[in-house]
C-alpha cells in the first residue's frame, strides 16, 4: 500500500465514523442499518479490517451518501479568489463541485427600478442573504423587505429585480446555471444589472 492509498483509507475511516457520530448513532445502530456485524463496524472504523468494496457501497447507502463522496478526497485548490467585475460592483465565485452554480457578493446602492419594465424574468433559481442593510425584492407583483441575515430563494422566471433601502447593502446570492446565464446576458445588455436585477 502506497502513502497516498494509506491516507485515503485512512481518511475513508474517519469519513465514516464521523458520518454515524454526526447522525447520533452507536456502533450497533450503524451496524444494523448497514447489516454488518457492530464488531465489523469497529475494526473497519479503528483500522483494524480491510476496506472492501461490497462493504463500502452498503456503508455509503446506510450513512444516506454516496460511494463517490466517501471516498471524495479535497484537491490541491481548496481555496478560490473571486473573479471582481468592478464595473457592476460584483465578486463573482464558481462552486466547483457544482461547475454551473456561482456565487456573487454585491453592494447596492440604488432602490430597485421603480418601472416594471426593468424587472427581469429568465430560467432558473436564486438564494440570496443580505449581508448588512436592507433589500427590496420586487418579485413579480410582490415588495419584499429582506433585513441583514435574513434570506431568499426564487425561481427567476418570475419578474424580479433587487436594490437598497435606506442606504447601501451588500447581499451574496447563490445562482443555478440557468440563472447565471441569464444575469450574464442582462449585465452585457443593461447596466443596472445585479444580482437580483
Amino acid at each position: 500500500m502506497t502513502q497516498e492509498d494509506g491516507e485515503m483509507d485512512s481518511l475513508v475511516r474517519k469519513r465514516i465514523r464521523a458520518l454515524r457520530v454526526a447522525q447520533g448513532w452507536s456502533l450497533e445502530e450503524l451496524a444494523a442499518r448497514a447489516k454488518v456485524s457492530q464488531s465489523t463496524l469497529s475494526r473497519i472504523e479503528n483500522g483494524r479490517r480491510r476496506l472492501a468494496l461490497d462493504q463500502l457501497v452498503t456503508l455509503a447507502r446506510a450513512l444516506d451518501t454516496s460511494l463517490d463522496q466517501l471516498v471524495e478526497t479535497a484537491g490541491d485548490d481548496v481555496i478560490t479568489s473571486p473573479a471582481i467585475d468592478a464595473a457592476h460592483g460584483l465578486m463573482r465565485w464558481p462552486i466547483k463541485a457544482e461547475p454551473g452554480m456561482s456565487v456573487v457578493r454585491q453592494r447596492m446602492t440604488n432602490p430597485p427600478p421603480d418601472s416594471p419594465s426593468r424587472m427581469r424574468a429568465h430560467p432558473g433559481r436564486e438564494w440570496l442573504v443580505v449581508l448588512s442593510g436592507t433589500a427590496v425584492l420586487l418579485l413579480g407583483n410582490r415588495r419584499l423587505r429582506i433585513e441583514t441575515n435574513q434570506a431568499a430563494e426564487f425561481p427567476t422566471m418570475l419578474p424580479h429585480a433587487i436594490g437598497a433601502e435606506g442606504g447601501p447593502c451588500e447581499i451574496l446570492g447563490i445562482f443555478d446555471r440557468d440563472a447565471r446565464r441569464g444575469h450574464q446576458r442582462e449585465d452585457k445588455s443593461d447596466d443596472s444589472g445585479g444580482p437580483g436585477a
